[in-house]
C-alpha cells in the first residue's frame, strides 16, 4: 500500500534525512506536503525535486518568495499556523522541528488521526499530557523517530508489562574527554564538533551539554510510561547500542547499528514492516569494542536539572526546555559562555512555578515567562 508523508521541518537534519529515505523507497510513499520555517533555497530545491502538492512556510516574506520559485499548481501557505495546516493532510506526519513551536504540529496530527513519526522531542518534554489526549481523541499513532527511543521502541515491543529499566545511552558529546578545568574556554565551534552523529546546532549543543540525554529521559518516561528511578543513562562512545531495555527475568535486549538517522525514520515510516533498504548496518569483524560509563554529573549539570524538571512535573518541564533553548541559542551568539548555559536554566527553574497547564495556552504562557527570566539571567551576565 502505497501512504501519503508530510515532513515539517524538512530543510533540518532529520527532513533532509526523512528525503533520502524517501528517495530509496519512491514505490512505497507519495510526499504530499513539505514545511519549514523560512530556508527559501533549500525548500525551494526539494519542491522542485519532489514536487508535492503542498508547501507550508511560517515566515510570511520567505513564503511569499517560495511561491514565485515554486511550479505552479502547488499550494503555498503561510504564516505560523501554517505548519500545523500540513499536519492534517497525509497518512504520516513526520516532525522534524525542533524546539517548543513543534508541539502544535503534534497535537493538530494526533487529532487528526495520522501516524506522528517524532523527532520533535520538546512535543513530549513540554505537552505531554496534551499529546496523550489529543492520541486519546484523534485514535492516530505515535512513534519516536529518536533513535534512543526507536530503540527502545523495538525492544520492548510485546514484553511492555515485564519492564525492569531502560538504558538510554550517550555519546558523551564532544567534551567528554575533556578536563572539566577548561570547559569555561570553549566555544561555538568546539560544542558543534559533534564526535559521531551530524545533527543541527540546538541539538548538538544539547548533546554536549548533556542536555539531550536528560529530554530523552522524560520522553522515554512519557512514551513508554517507566517511572524515572528505572531509567538510567550510560555513557557509549561508539554509539553502536542505541538503547536498551532489561527485563524483570533479567535479560537485556539492545539495538545496535551504526549511526545513522536514516533507519529510526525509516522504522517509523515502515512499522510494522522493515525497510529493505539498509542503514547503520554494522560490520561485525570490524567491531573492536563496546564501552559504557555512566555520566559525570557534575561536569554536565544540565543532565539533572532536565530529572529534577521532569520529575517536578506541572510547568516545569516547559520551563525547561523554554531557558534552555535561550541558554542555547546565546551561547551560539557568543552572549554566555558554554558553561553559563545550565546556570541560565537553573536560574529559570528556580523561579519555575508550580502550576498544572490544561490547555495549549497555559503552555504558551509558561514557556514565554520562562524565555523572559532566562534573558533576563542572561543580560544579568552579561553586564557582570
Amino acid at each position: 500500500m502505497v501512504r501519503t508523508v508530510s515532513i515539517i521541518g524538512s530543510t533540518g537534519s532529520i527532513g533532509t534525512q526523512s528525503l533520502d529515505v524517501l528517495r530509496a523507497n519512491r514505490d512505497d510513499f507519495i510526499l504530499l506536503a513539505l514545511g519549514a520555517r523560512s530556508s527559501v533555497d533549500k525548500l525551494v530545491e526539494q519542491v522542485n525535486e519532489f514536487r508535492p502538492a503542498m508547501v507550508a512556510v511560517a515566515d510570511g516574506d520567505s513564503a511569499i518568495q517560495v511561491s514565485q520559485r515554486v511550479p505552479s499548481g502547488i499550494k503555498v501557505l503561510a504564516g505560523q499556523g501554517a505548519l500545523a495546516e500540513i499536519a492534517k493532510e497525509a497518512d504520516i506526519i513526520i516532525n522534524a522541528l525542533v524546539g517548543f513551536e513543534g508541539l502544535a504540529v503534534s497535537i493538530t496530527a494526533l487529532e487528526a488521526g495520522k501516524r506522528l513519526a517524532l523527532a520533535n522531542k520538546e512535543s513530549l518534554v513540554v505537552g505531554a499530557s496534551l499529546m496523550k489526549d489529543a492520541l486519546g481523541r484523534g485514535g492516530g499513532e505515535l512513534l519516536p523517530v529518536d533513535s534512543e527511543h526507536a530503540a527502545i521502541h523495538q525492544c520492548i515491543h510485546g514484553w511492555s508489562s515485564s519492564v525492569s529499566r531502560l538504558i538510554i545511552t550517550a555519546s558523551g558529546g564532544p567534551f567528554r574527554d575533556l578536563d572539566a578545568k577548561f570547559l569555561g574556554r570553549v566555544g561555538p565551534e568546539d560544542a558543534l564538533a559533534h564526535p559521531t552523529w551530524k545533527m543541527g546546532p540546538k541539538i548538538t549543543v544539547d548533546s554536549s551539554t548533556l542536555m539531550n540525554k536528560g529530554l530523552e529521559v522524560i520522553e522515554a518516561h512519557e512514551l513508554f510510561g517507566i517511572p524515572y528511578q528505572q531509567i538510567d543513562v550510560l555513557v557509549h562512545p561508539q554509539s553502536i547500542v542505541h538503547s536498551m531495555v532489561e527485563f524483570t527475568d533479567g535479560a537485556t535486549l539492545a539495538q545496535l547499528s551504526l549511526p545513522d538517522m536514516r533507519l529510526p525514520i525509516g522504522y517509523a515510516l515502515f512499522y510494522p514492516e522493515r525497510m529493505k533498504v539498509p542503514y547503520g548496518r554494522v560490520s561485525w569483524s570490524d567491531l573492536v569494542q563496546l564501552e559504557f560509563h555512566p555520566p559525570d554529573r557534575e561536569k554536565f549539570p544540565c543532565l539533572d536539572l532536565a530529572l529534577q524538571a521532569g520529575q517536578t512535573g506541572g510547568v516545569a518541564p516547559a520551563w525547561l526546555n523554554a531557558a534552555n533553548e535561550v541558554a542555547v541559542q546565546s551561547f551560539l551568539d557568543h552572549k554566555i559562555s558554554w558553561v553559563e548555559i545550565a546556570e541560565v536554566v537553573a536560574d529559570a527553574l528556580a523561579a519555575c512555578d508550580l502550576s498544572q497547564p490544561s490547555t495549549f495556552e497555559d503552555l504558551v504562557a509558561a514557556d514565554q515567562k520562562a524565555r523572559e527570566v532566562a534573558l533576563r539571567s542572561v543580560e544579568n551576565r552579561q553586564r557582570g
